[in-house]
């Protein structure tokens, strides 16, 4: 077995570590003790929302690229409190609607159906989206958030996707569907369901420093793809398994419905 000397190392705890700031080498991540240095005050600055009955992975799988870009991440709910997701994991906002600066670089929503169904309905939600997304470089999702999106009036006129069982509810809020894992319109981007969440957490990391930043993001993750099955879209799944998991939700399919013509009637008119 080949040894590696400490130089070696080294380098290779450089590259696991990736930057010490988003964008630069990955040798610069470590000082000779081995120790991080912080995040750099001027790293873009990323919040990301967390609710109720949210799916984890829809949060963790970007923030995990995030979190290896070495970005400011913050996340923020209503309160500090944790939350349950959908695998039943607690997740605990650090800031709350009220502490998020004004220069924030990216808002980020995640989904899980009846999660963001609930989030569609809270005027405190609507509004810091809203508010925050308003203001932001990048207005972002993954899955059904980018329902919440566009039930804070921030997707009329934009292309956009969402998961496959809600794409064709989004243009009652304004947005153009477009069959796409990941979509890019302006300063909007949306992913489609949970596993989308990579290959938007790498196309993120691409605008926000650069192709070459967000390879070895997928790198260091060994973010190479191979499923066992093709079944991760309507397409490959085929009409009867998709019609199967149609028919075992009726009830959630209709709240979704619902809450998607709530907010679009609370939507201005022009």
């Amino acid at each position: 077995m080949m040894k590696l000397d400490r130089r070696q190392i080294l380098a290779l705890a450089a590259l696991a570590g990736a930057t010490g700031a988003i964008g630069a080498p990955p040798a610069a991540a470590h000082d000779k003790t081995g120790k991080m240095p912080p995040i750099p005050e001027d790293a873009p600055k990323i919040a990301m929302l967390v609710f109720p009955r949210m799916v984890a992975l829809d949060l963790i799988n970007p923030m995990t690229m995030f979190k290896i870009a070495r970005t400011n991440i913050m996340l923020v709910g209503k309160d500090k409190q944790p939350v349950n997701t959908d695998v039943g994991l607690p997740i605990a906002a650090t800031h709350s609607f009220a502490d998020i600066p004004d220069d924030i670089d990216v808002l980020f929503v995640p989904g899980g159906t009846m999660g963001t169904v609930d989030a569609m309905r809270d005027p405190e939600t609507l509004e810091f989206v809203r508010r925050t997304g308003e203001r932001a470089k990048w207005v972002t999702s993954v899955c059904t958030g980018s329902l919440l999106l566009g039930a804070a009036g921030l997707l009329r006129g934009y292309d956009a996707t969402s998961h496959w069982t809600v794409t064709h509810l989004l243009p009652q809020l304004g947005a153009n569907h477009v069959d796409d894992r990941v979509v890019i319109d302006r300063n909007r981007m949306t992913g489609g369901g949970a596993t989308a969440g990579l290959d938007f957490g790498l196309s993120l990391v691409a605008q926000l420093a650069d192709e070459e930043t967000a390879k070895r993001v997928q790198l260091i993750l060994e973010y190479a793809p191979a499923p066992p099955f093709d079944s991760g879209t309507p397409q490959g799944a085929g009409p009867e398994l998709v019609e199967a998991f149609q028919a075992a939700t009726p009830w959630m399919q209709e709240q979704t419905r619902l809450a998607v013509e709530e907010a679009a009637r609370r939507l201005p008119t022009s």
